[in-house]
């Protein structure tokens, strides 16, 4: 079946989630080894790893993701709205790594992985359908 036979939603979340988990592997192929073996603080590694994965991510997401959504044209307002969507999620990764492996939990350096994959993808979703990409 083509594309064009679902819902235009629905094929975008799909293809969100696929471009989604390839920054996610991206984000923890960076983050984790920083966080265990080079920086003194876990939430160190955050924005290095944040950074790399959104640089992939926006081209990905506004050529593929969300084609045919909304502007044909990507702005730099688009480029702007895109950098703040991801540095929300940037925050909520920080959030949840501060938490789970800070003074609150000492938890090891994966654990923040579990809600970076299965919370901050569908917030993100949210904000680049109807604000970044509209």
């Amino acid at each position: 079946m083509k594309a064009e036979a679902f819902p235009p939603v629905l094929v975008q979340m799909v293809r969100f989630g696929l471009v989604g988990a390839l920054s996610t592997l991206i984000y923890a192929a960076v983050y984790w080894p920083l966080a265990t073996f080079v920086l003194p603080y876990p939430v160190m590694a955050v924005p290095i790893a944040f950074g790399v994965a959104v640089v992939i991510g926006y081209g990905l997401h506004s050529r593929w993701s969300f084609e045919g959504h909304g502007r044909t044209e990507r702005s730099r307002a688009t480029q702007i709205r895109f950098v703040l969507a991801q540095t929300m999620g940037l925050l909520l990764n920080a959030i949840f790594t501060w938490v789970l492996t800070g003074p609150l939990f000492h938890g090891p350096t994966w654990w923040p992985l579990v809600p970076a994959v299965l919370i901050t993808p569908f917030v993100t979703f949210l904000v680049n359908r109807y604000w970044v990409f509209a």
